[in-house]
């Protein structure tokens, strides 16, 4: 399902994303221009603000695994003039989905646990990209971190 926007899972509706517990993929195109790829500068991603771990990915070629701030990637060598290719899949935590689980019948529940911690009323957690998203050009020398 297209995102018009960038926001915590927790935030929607459906239940199905709402007290989703795993992997969900983000998929871009981008288009770059050759002038942000020159020699002697570095094109980076900025993915803002993640709940709880992100895997990069740009045109096939894997960039790494982020999994606290700042949520930073390289994307220089993989980056080509025109069309890119840009996957970013987010990882959460598991709460939700047993608080989740709470709200169903326990022959409907995906989860089977002895955490009695976590009841309807805990609060859930923040998940997903929340961004902003940016791509930042610096100098190949400059430090941005």
């Amino acid at each position: 399902m297209p995102l018009a926007s960038l926001k915590s899972w927790t935030e929607f509706d459906d239940p199905k994303l709402k007290y989703f517990s795993g992997t969900l993929q983000y998929t871009r195109e981008i288009d770059l221009d050759s002038a942000r790829l020159a020699g002697g500068l570095r094109l980076w991603l900025d993915l803002g603000e993640v709940h709880e771990l992100a895997k990069v990915e740009l045109n096939g070629q894997k960039l790494g695994i982020l999994w606290k701030p700042p949520w930073r990637v390289d994307l220089t060598g993989a980056a080509r003039p025109g069309k890119n290719t840009l996957v970013v899949r987010v990882t959460n935590f598991w709460p939700n989905r047993i608080i989740g689980d709470q709200f169903l019948p326990a022959d409907q529940r995906m989860t089977q646990t002895n955490i009695r911690k976590l009841t309807r009323r805990t609060p859930l957690m923040v998940s997903g990209l929340l961004g902003p998203v940016q791509l930042v050009t610096t100098a190949e020398n400059a430090i941005i971190f």
